[in-house]
């Protein structure tokens, strides 16, 4: 897993570029020529080159942003698919992967169990 440099370093990188060294010079502090750029970059826009968080879950914002829809279809039709789902929200002009559906309904603890035709 990545870890990201402390701010001590970067501040050190980026006033060492602003004070005239180049980016490639950064090379003396352990780092790469494209990581003097990009925090150079960020202290011009954000201020400061405090790194942002890492990690975590970026994608689920926006399927929680429907799920109202897809609550009230698994409320409307107990044995939903997934597919059936997908097909529904597309009509609705979202467009959606069956893999975050399956998140989605993990998050929330909801099961789908299929089940089979009895002869």
């Amino acid at each position: 897993m990545s870890k990201a440099l402390s701010t001590d370093q970067r501040e050190r990188v980026v006033t060492a570029v602003g004070s005239g060294s180049s980016c490639r010079a950064a090379a003396r502090f352990g780092v790469c020529a494209a990581s003097a750029v990009r925090w150079c970059a960020l202290a011009r826009r954000a201020g400061s080159v405090t790194p942002g968080p890492l990690g975590g879950d970026r994608r689920s914002a926006r399927t929680e942003a429907h799920a109202a829809l897809i609550l009230n279809l698994v409320e409307r039709k107990s044995d939903i698919s997934l597919a059936e789902v997908r097909s529904e929200w597309t009509e609705a002009g979202v467009s959606v992967g069956i893999s975050t559906l399956w998140r989605f309904f993990d998050q929330h603890r909801i099961t789908r169990k299929s089940s089979r035709a009895h002869t």
